[in-house]
């Protein structure tokens, strides 16, 4: 399904390189306008020059975004390259880095230029501060000066830089960084041809607890071939490739102030099958949200109250009707984290300023004591696999983080025809309020009662835990709705 296409103005433009079956020459490219279905080209990186309004560069963005091809830079991008107000909303967050940078000692002097190439350049310690604009900013090649104006570091300047201004120094970080941003440019067309579709797989190896463990990663990937979608992994520092991609799964712990949630948004902009979704994302990682949604839809979950900061001075009212002990959690803990057992007046006391230090709102729900918690995963409405969660040795969590050391109870896999009917109807209630993605639900079940404990966007998919009864078929019925969603999104693109 991908194919490439490298626009430059003159062919010749590209001498110093080596050559390549997808290199076109702008008024080529533009040529195909009439004759659009013949070139299967489906990504596009625009090299001309002249990336103005109405010029050649800005109609080869502007054609290939009409034909349904991810092109880089977008026409969006272009845009924002006219106004600088644009620009300096765009790249507000890089202050930080600046100062950053200059407490480190890496900028000098009162002026800096820096030459950005897919993202990287030839200063080692700007890596970062390169990185950061080309996701703000995606352009294949820009050069940024930044000034130092009462002692602070701010951007002066952003422009494109042509191709044919590389000096030789620099063509050769040119051609590996290209090479690294599309490991496509100068692959066979028949490697291309193995694979209908490119799927993006997002994890971070340094993650202590991430959703799904290295066994279940490799799965994932021989499941996508198998089906025909080339699988590959990226990390937050890869945003600036997600156009790349038909599609983007998130294994990394999702967050709302985050890359994950940000590459999320970058890639259902680009037109992405996404898992989770920014939408998910939004609705699951806030557990304040999800606490008002489920009472708003009558679905049974804990009984609780949300407490605001200035609640501390009149506690007795919000008490009412909760009896001790009862459980305080801030909005977006995960993994058991940020949630605190409460036995008495004095403990909430005590504890809820310091969790009130990272939000304004906290959520005090009763406690309910069970050996296990189920957790239903749900994907795309069915479900798609039922385990129960135990408590830690000796803890009332699953996770118990309180020795420094993380620890986890057991667990058990179900076939879901096994599971209690009210567990499974209120857990796929549950996710019918946010969306038709991939969702683990916690449940607790105490005598007939049933209570949804959170609803998770990005639930663990292990080797050796939540695929024991499904076994590989669990990896293929992910894969499987990825590619119906491709698919789909292929067949609604106009002929």
């Amino acid at each position: 399904m991908s194919r490439l296409r490298i626009v430059v103005d003159r062919l010749a433009d590209w001498q110093p390189y080596y050559p390549s079956d997808d290199l076109i020459a702008a008024a080529d490219f533009l040529a195909l306008d009439g004759a659009a279905s013949a070139d299967d080209a489906s990504h596009v990186i625009n090299l001309c020059a002249n990336l103005d309004y109405l010029e050649t560069g800005y109609y080869v963005s502007l054609l290939a975004q009409a034909h349904d091809q991810r092109v880089l830079p977008s026409v969006e991008t272009l845009n924002q390259l006219s106004r600088k107000a644009l620009i300096d909303m765009q790249l507000a967050s890089i202050d930080p880095l600046l100062l950053e940078l200059d407490r480190r000692g890496a900028l000098s002097g009162d002026s800096l230029t820096l030459r950005v190439l897919f993202g990287e350049c030839r200063e080692p310690e700007l890596q970062r501060l390169a990185r950061r604009l080309f996701e703000r900013l995606p352009l294949p090649l820009l050069e940024a000066r930044f000034e130092k104006r009462q002692g602070a570091w701010r951007l002066a300047r952003l422009r494109p830089l042509a191709l044919t201004a590389l000096a030789n120094s620099e063509e050769d970080l040119f051609a590996s960084a290209l090479n690294r941003h599309s490991m496509k440019v100068w692959r066979t067309p028949r490697a291309r041809r193995r694979y209908r579709f490119d799927l993006a797989i997002l994890v971070d190896p340094q993650e202590k607890l991430p959703p799904s463990n290295k066994g279940a990663i490799k799965r994932f990937i021989r499941a996508g071939r198998k089906l025909g979608i080339d699988v590959s992994l990226i990390t937050h520092r890869d945003a600036g490739r997600l156009a790349e991609f038909d599609a983007l799964f998130i294994r990394e712990t999702t967050r709302l102030d985050h890359h994950t949630y940000r590459m999320a948004k970058k890639a259902e902009h680009e037109g992405l099958v996404v898992i989770d979704d920014p939408q998910s994302i939004l609705r699951c990682t806030n557990k304040i949200y999800l606490h008002a949604l489920l009472g708003t839809h009558k679905i049974p979950a804990p009984r609780g109250r949300l407490l605001h900061r200035s609640d501390m001075r009149q506690l007795g009212d919000k008490l009412a009707g909760l009896h001790y002990p009862l459980v305080l959690k801030v909005p977006d803990g995960a993994f058991s984290r940020g949630v605190v057992k409460i036995r008495s007046r004095g403990e909430l006391e005590a504890e809820a300023p310091c969790l009130f230090e990272s939000s304004a709102l906290l959520l005090l729900q009763e406690w309910l004591p069970t050996d296990f918690d189920w957790r239903i995963g749900v994907l795309d409405g069915q479900v798609l696999f039922a385990s129960r969660y135990f408590m830690a040795r000796g803890h009332w969590q699953i996770y118990d983080h309180s020795s420094g050391k993380t620890r986890s109870g057991g667990f058990t896999t179900h076939d879901p025809a096994e599971v209690p009917v009210p567990v499974v109807k209120a857990a796929l209630r549950a996710t019918r309020l946010i969306g038709n993605g991939l969702y683990g639900v916690d449940l607790k079940q105490i005598g007939e009662r049933v209570v949804v404990i959170e609803v998770n966007d990005n639930p663990n998919l292990d080797v050796g835990v939540e695929d024991v009864v499904l076994k590989d078929a669990l990896y293929e019925r992910v894969m499987a709705v990825f590619l119906q969603r491709m698919e789909r999104r292929l067949e609604r693109k106009p002929a």
